[in-house]
């Protein structure tokens, strides 16, 4: 049998908590997983043997900085991101949705996409559903991230809402543009602090149909009771992949 794209099993479970497992053409991982952040293809003052013999399963990059540095060229020269860091197991990449929030000083948002002015030299850099999953594509990742807006907190339901609506729309863009067998495309639920917004950017997401699901838009400024509240509330409602084997 051949795996394809993302496969969850469910290992076992209780009202509090979910361990499982996670297939990826790169190997196994874990649930719940510990993700250390090699932003720009490197994980800092550290060698990957050492992360390696941590147990870890899965790192995470950005796919924002990678355009920048050392950019998609470079990467896909080498073989795609596992050999150009020189990684053999799983690779997760986020999408740059969080620094459209991030960076919001240098960044404008319209309905195509975000332009930037790059804090490294001032280029100008343009990020749109599709070309970030044409990057992702290209980095060669195990799992790939919508590019989603994160709004900050505290923030009025209006703009919470327009913006969850955006990446909505973003998100089927997303979705459209990613065509792979061996790479899966997580949606990102956004909505902020507001219980509904964050059930309908769920059902929406889930009637487009992603691999797998992330919550977004948190630790932007809300307190850690409201973080909990929040994941919490929506993580139950969250649909669990079937696994698939062909």
């Amino acid at each position: 049998m051949t795996l394809k794209k993302f496969n969850f099993n469910v290992i076992s479970e209780d009202k509090f908590s979910r361990r499982g497992q996670i297939f990826t053409s790169h190997g196994l991982i874990d649930t719940p997983a510990f993700m250390p952040v090699g932003t720009q293809a490197t994980i800092k003052a550290s060698f990957l043997d050492d992360v390696e013999n941590t147990g870890t399963q899965i790192i995470l990059s950005n796919t924002y900085h990678l355009m920048q540095r050392p950019g998609v060229d470079i990467i896909r020269d080498h073989g795609g991101l596992h050999e150009f860091m020189g990684w053999d197991k799983p690779i997760l990449t986020d999408s740059g949705g969080y620094q459209v929030f991030s960076l919001a000083k240098n960044r404008k948002i319209t309905e195509e996409g975000v332009k930037f002015n790059s804090p490294l030299n001032g280029d100008k850099l343009f990020l749109s559903p599709e070309s970030c999953m044409d990057l992702q594509l290209q980095y060669g990742v195990d799992i790939a991230m919508v590019l989603d807006e994160c709004t900050p907190y505290p923030v009025e339901k209006s703009v919470a809402d327009s913006s969850m609506r955006l990446s909505l729309r973003w998100a089927q863009r997303c979705r459209d543009s990613f065509v792979s067998d061996n790479q899966s495309l997580f949606g990102i639920i956004q909505g902020g602090v507001f219980n509904d917004l964050r059930d309908e950017s769920l059902e929406n997401l889930t009637s487009i149909g992603f691999e797998g699901y992330a919550i977004g838009g948190l630790s932007v400024g809300e307190s850690k009771a409201e973080l909990k509240e929040m994941v919490s509330y929506i993580t139950p409602k969250m649909p669990i992949t079937a696994p698939r084997y062909l």
